[in-house]
């Protein structure tokens, strides 16, 4: 299908600064899963010729009145099934609430189950204008198939420890789930140090040498499991993985909340990324990521949700607030993290750490994994800067559009809610409270 928006302002997200990549009027145009064209409007005559066209006839028309239009945002880490467990284990530390209210109930989902509970997530991801999730959870079959029939781009990780999940079923999906679909695809993780042995996470580092293959894991979330680690084995979590050859390839930690200068150091070094969970890690007063000091050092940092039991809300813009505003808190220094750098994690960051790379900006030959924003919101007036209004003023109810893969899933264009994912959400709804119902 070939979609043309026009009479929009564009933020392509090219460049490492606004004034690298400023704001300006114009249009995007798609074609199948891809970007075809982002200007002015004003096309040469040789583009033309460069794609053997004489000319385009578009399958629609999109009059953006002035609205963004931006790459979509990458949910770098989340657990999309938790959406059973949402304002059900609440108000517990980490530790209780994975062993108390977690874990049990875990044991009684099905494959189909996780099915279910993933795609009414997609549906709140797509309101959200998150475009592509990096995904750890129990069954990655029914994962990607839900997936698939809903439209969202989805990178999973292992979530491998000693109760759930190995490393002979590790390597299976990884040879199995890449390469099937356009949408899906399947990276090396294990859910955390203090839930594998050294034995386990051996032959896991063992694949990553084997496929030369980054690792994706929980990492330093509390004080409690980074002291542990060290009573243990006398290192940090990070230290101690990077011994036993875990990122030779590279690969990301997710929260990250406790690294100390060392650990930042192995990171910078291994290309260790951070993904950075504020709304979880508040939430279950696990801390405040040192943001500033992962910029400091090269590091790069992506957003994740976490998922809807610790967080109970998958909303990038409350994420993206989080993510300055800690910043700024935790430096005590309010030139911390500024807008554009969280635009940055929350989209090119995540996919160049999800390693979905074509996904960071808007530009010729790009996948359309795109938003639009409502700017005649009052909260998005005035228009002084539209990457700070995004982050210190945005919120879900600006997203009008998400496109995934040139499939427009998600609009609000003619005035009212509409989701476009092959399935009534009302029988989503219905499905998810059954199985909430059964398992408790």
């Amino acid at each position: 299908m070939n979609i043309r928006f026009y009479n929009a302002r564009i933020l392509t997200m090219a460049g490492d600064s606004l004034e690298d990549a400023p704001v300006f009027s114009g249009e995007v145009w798609v074609s199948g899963s891809r970007i075809l064209y982002v200007g002015d409007g004003n096309v040469a005559p040789d583009f033309y010729e460069k794609h053997g066209l004489t000319a385009i006839c578009f399958d629609r028309e999109i009059d953006c009145h002035g609205n963004l239009l931006m790459p979509g945002f990458k949910n770098a880490h989340t657990h999309s099934a938790m959406t059973f467990l949402r304002s059900h284990a609440d108000d517990m530390p980490l530790s209780d609430w994975l062993n108390e209210q977690v874990f049990p109930y875990e044991a009684k989902l099905q494959p189909e189950d996780i099915r279910t509970l993933t795609k009414l997530a997609v549906l709140e991801y797509l309101t959200s204008g998150i475009t592509s999730i990096m995904e750890m959870y129990l069954t990655p079959e029914t994962i990607a198939e839900a997936c698939n029939e809903t439209g969202m781009r989805c990178v999973q990780v292992g979530g491998c420890n000693n109760f759930s999940q190995s490393p002979e079923l590790l390597e299976k999906w990884y040879n199995e789930l890449n390469g099937k679909s356009e949408l899906t695809s399947f990276q090396l993780g294990f859910h955390a140090e203090y839930t594998c042995t050294p034995e386990l996470m051996g032959r896991i580092a063992a694949l990553a040498h084997k496929y030369k293959a980054p690792v994706f894991t929980h990492c330093e979330e509390t004080k409690a499991e980074t002291d542990g680690c060290i009573a243990r084995y006398g290192k940090t979590p990070i230290a101690y993985l990077a011994d036993l050859g875990m990122f030779d390839y590279g690969g990301a930690c997710y929260h990250v909340v406790w690294s100390n200068e060392d650990d930042r150091r192995i990171m910078k070094e291994k290309h260790i990324d951070a993904v950075t969970n504020p709304a979880s890690n508040l939430k279950l007063a696990s801390g405040i990521t040192p943001i500033a000091e992962y910029l400091r050092c090269g590091i790069p940092v992506a957003i994740g949700t976490d998922g809807p039991a610790s967080n109970n809300c998958l909303d990038m813009f409350r994420e993206m607030f989080l993510v300055t505003a800690l910043g700024k808190v935790e430096t005590q220094d309010a030139a911390a993290v500024p807008a554009y750098e969280v635009l940055k994690m929350a989209t090119r960051n995540g996919a160049h750490i999800m390693r979905i790379p074509d996904a960071d900006c808007l530009a010729e030959g790009k996948l359309a994994d795109m938003i639009m924003i409502d700017l005649s919101q009052p909260n998005m007036q005035p228009i002084h800067n539209i990457a700070a209004n995004v982050v210190y003023a945005g919120s879900k109810s600006n997203i009008c559009m998400t496109m995934i893969a040139g499939h427009i899933l998600y609009d609000t264009l003619d005035g009212r809610q509409a989701f476009h994912i092959g399935e009534d959400p009302k029988d989503i709804y219905r499905d998810c409270e059954a199985v909430t119902r059964r398992i408790f």
